[in-house]
């Protein structure tokens, strides 16, 4: 058993591998520092992001603590010895003890700065299979299981599907989650605007709880998503929704609001144009004049800066559209 041990990385982003080395490092030590390299000047995950994982994923062991270390190099090669010499001694001023192990993957060996700068500690090599973040980041979604579960949301890619009332769109987000493995969220007006038995007679604060239940909801399944997360509705929807009843101005500003903090990756627009069937409270008059109110709720969108692709056809043509869709944003 070590006293003090040491494991540094760049984790971008973390993943299984170094989730290993690091379960092993803290199993072997009294307290292991992991040392969270930080590249100002490069193109990486914020290190918040990066430093949040690292946290998530040890605060149950006790004995790990997490250093941040900072350089303004452009690229990893800049990252020469010489000029890692100054961090060593940063680094060693915050453990503030002897560190008597430094562990690392089988990626780095005994010539790396790990090992040169610190000649009073012992070179431990944990060996490592393919898990790497340089292939990682050559498609994530393919590596999917190499990641941590405490990563995988913030990869999740989000999927919006839209339309007029009737025009498949809660069915097409529950396929599309079933054929992807995943999850979805359903429309959170669907249940919330019948507390009165019709749209028509909704209280102010119901479209108040409509707009803040869809995003908490959204914000809470991410958490548990297989690489992407459908979503049955928006903000914008609902403003949609808010102009047709003459809604409140307050929820306007809100979904305003809420809208500014939205983004999503795809967004599918089902056109109107398959069977209106009455379901509720639908409304007859978005029935009669549906192409109408489609180029209104499309204008809403777009006035917006959101991008959509308009999906058209039977159900299968729509399904098998969105799916490819899918599978084209997930293969990048």
């Amino acid at each position: 058993m070590y006293k003090v041990g040491m494991y540094g990385g760049s984790f971008n982003p973390m993943h299984n591998g170094h989730l290993e080395c690091i379960t092993k490092a803290a199993c072997m030590c009294e307290e292991l520092y992991v040392v969270l390299s930080v590249g100002n000047k490069r193109d990486e995950i914020d290190y918040r992001v990066r430093y949040r994982w690292l946290y998530q994923a040890t605060k149950h062991i006790g004995n790990v603590r997490i250093i941040i270390l900072e350089d303004n190099c452009a690229t990893k090669a800049d990252y020469t010895l010489e000029v890692s010499k100054a961090d060593t001694e940063y680094v060693k001023s915050q453990i503030g003890k002897h560190i008597d192990v430094v562990f690392c993957g089988s990626d780095y060996d005994e010539n790396s700065f790990w090992n040169v700068n610190y000649p009073d500690s012992e070179f431990y090599v944990f060996d490592r299979d393919e898990l790497s973040s340089t292939e990682l980041r050559k498609n994530i979604y393919a590596h999917w299981d190499w990641l941590p579960n405490v990563v995988k949301p913030y990869f999740v890619k989000k999927v919006l599907i839209i339309g007029l009332e009737s025009s498949g769109k809660s069915v097409m987000t529950v396929n599309l989650a079933n054929h992807f493995n995943t999850n979805y969220i359903e429309e959170a007006g669907r249940e919330l605007s019948e507390k009165s038995g019709t749209d028509t007679l909704m209280l102010k604060e119901d479209f108040t709880e409509i707009l803040l239940t869809q995003k908490m909801n959204e914000m809470k399944a991410i958490e548990h998503s297989n690489r992407v997360l459908f979503c049955d509705t928006d903000c914008l929807i609902t403003q949609f929704y808010l102009n047709f009843l003459k809604g409140d101005e307050e929820n306007i500003k809100l979904s305003e609001a809420i809208d500014g903090i939205n983004n999503y990756d795809l967004v599918l627009f089902l056109a109107p144009d398959v069977k209106w069937v009455q379901d509720g409270d639908r409304s007859e008059e978005i029935r009669d004049n549906r192409p109408m109110y489609r180029d209104m709720l499309g204008e809403i969108y777009k006035s917006h800066g959101k991008c959509f692709r308009y999906i058209e056809g039977s159900y299968l043509e729509k399904y098998n559209q969105c799916v490819e869709l899918v599978n084209d944003m997930l293969n990048g």
